[in-house]
């Protein structure tokens, strides 16, 4: 039999508590357009067998990322992920546990989070770090509501050379904290309107690089001017394989680094599930969103772990919480650690020079061909490409994914003619010039 716990009067009753008459009520900001009042043309009953031929079916229709030429960067990344990363995470006593609400019996799962920290916490070049966030996105609005907490102020400032989901999450989740966002204008180099914004009123100032655009920028300046007026500075750092090459945010002046972990042992997955990394100073620690796991020893003197903070909503009342998103892509992590610890310092920078050395050979290519704006960058690159959204719609026909229209990321920005490309050790010297004939081919040049 069907368990259905709810009683008409029940639901009348929870209706009637948040003021509405019925339960069409609730999808009332659902446009009538997009609501579905009949049942979808599928079969009501299938066999295992049809249902798999089916969906294999449907999976055809897409293309895989590794199928051709691929350029796509914009915040996700198309890397190699060695075998033994799926092999361990796949291993039961990772992928069947989750979250340690009993911390004492979940050494293991709890040993490897204290590894991520430190991991994390050595690419940041920050003291501390937490195990983890949902992903980058996220990860950028939670330092951005710490800093509310810190700072006691209500403003943030929001870089031009932001990602715009970035600074579109942040807007949503911040402002429902009573938090003013400043969101600037989308910009290539954004750095003296940074500073510019900077008031005794500023919660946080927030950058990003390499930025939205491939720009990498050394933000000491701006971290200078954050702290004169009291502020805090957040940097965003949505590659993380350019932490093998780059300065890090704590060696710039950082009070908080968030990124996204995604390039390293995660797959594209189709924008998600991703790994959200937060490193910050060890004084903002008891402000820190999430949790914190940390080193001891039991009654005899042996090494043990513990969940030292954990002031999410999972382990304290929600408006006691540093975090009310509960899901920390705990999985993704140990994907993370696993993948950078195969590769270890040396690999990671190998690996990093091997990016930027691919960037550096697709810049080259394009130079005469079109106008690359990025004047420094790691592994992503901007160019001038008029109607850029149409340029790479036609070069599909080519079988070439050319990176991503900037007005796919951000509409009204006016930058319809700007186009990001992204090279990493998985794009080929093939791939490239195969890129820059496409081009030549469908701009006359």
């Amino acid at each position: 039999m069907r368990y259905l716990p709810l009683t008409p009067d029940d639901r009348t009753q929870m209706l009637g508590t948040i003021g509405v008459p019925d339960i069409d009520a609730l999808f009332k900001d659902v446009p009538t357009a997009a609501r579905k009042t009949e049942l979808f043309e599928l079969p009501r009953r299938a066999g295992e067998l049809e249902v798999e031929r089916e969906l294999g079916k449907l999976a055809a229709m897409n293309r895989p990322a590794g199928a051709g030429p691929f350029f796509c960067g914009a915040g996700a990344y198309r890397h190699h992920v060695p075998a033994s990363v799926d092999h361990i995470i796949q291993r039961s006593e990772f992928l069947t546990s989750y979250t340690p609400y009993q911390p004492e019996i979940a050494q293991g799962t709890l040993q490897v989070l204290f590894e991520f920290q430190t991991q994390v916490a050595a690419l940041t070049g920050l003291e501390v770090a937490n195990a983890s966030m949902y992903d980058g996105s996220t990860a950028c609005a939670e330092a951005v509501i710490m800093s509310q907490r810190v700072t006691r102020r209500e403003k943030a400032i929001l870089s031009g050379g932001l990602h715009p989901h970035y600074a579109a999450t942040t807007q949503t989740i911040a402002h429902a904290e009573g938090m003013k966002i400043v969101r600037q204008a989308g910009a290539i180099d954004a750095e003296a309107a940074v500073i510019a914004a900077i008031d005794a009123q500023t919660a946080c100032v927030v950058v990003q690089t390499p930025n939205v655009f491939g720009v990498v920028t050394d933000v000491t300046k701006i971290a200078e001017a954050a702290h004169v007026a009291g502020a805090l500075l957040i940097v965003v750092t949505t590659e993380a394989v350019s932490f093998g090459l780059l300065k890090s945010p704590g060696e710039m002046g950082a009070d908080i680094a968030v990124a996204e972990g995604q390039s390293i042992g995660n797959a594209l997955n189709y924008g998600g599930p991703y790994i959200g990394l937060l490193a910050a100073r060890e004084k903002l620690v008891r402000q820190m969103p999430g949790r914190l796991c940390g080193e001891t020893v039991d009654a005899d003197g042996r090494r043990g772990y513990v969940l030292t903070l954990s002031t999410r909503e999972q382990h304290i009342r929600r408006e006691k919480a540093t975090s009310n998103i509960c899901t920390n892509s705990g999985l993704c992590a140990l994907a993370f650690t696993v993948h950078l610890s195969l590769l270890g310092e040396v690999g990671l920078r190998q690996l990093a020079a091997l990016n930027h050395s691919r960037a550096r050979e697709l810049k080259d290519a394009l130079d005469g061909i079109v106008e690359v704006l990025t004047p420094r960058f790691f592994n992503e690159i901007a160019v001038r490409v008029p109607d850029a959204a149409n340029v790479v719609e036609a070069l599909l026909a080519d079988g070439i994914i050319a990176g991503v229209p900037y007005s796919r990321l951000d509409p009204h920005a006016g930058l319809d003619d700007v186009l990001l490309l992204a090279a990493t050790e998985t794009t080929t010297s093939d791939d490239i010039a195969a890129l820059v004939a496409a081009l030549k081919g469908r701009l006359g040049r």
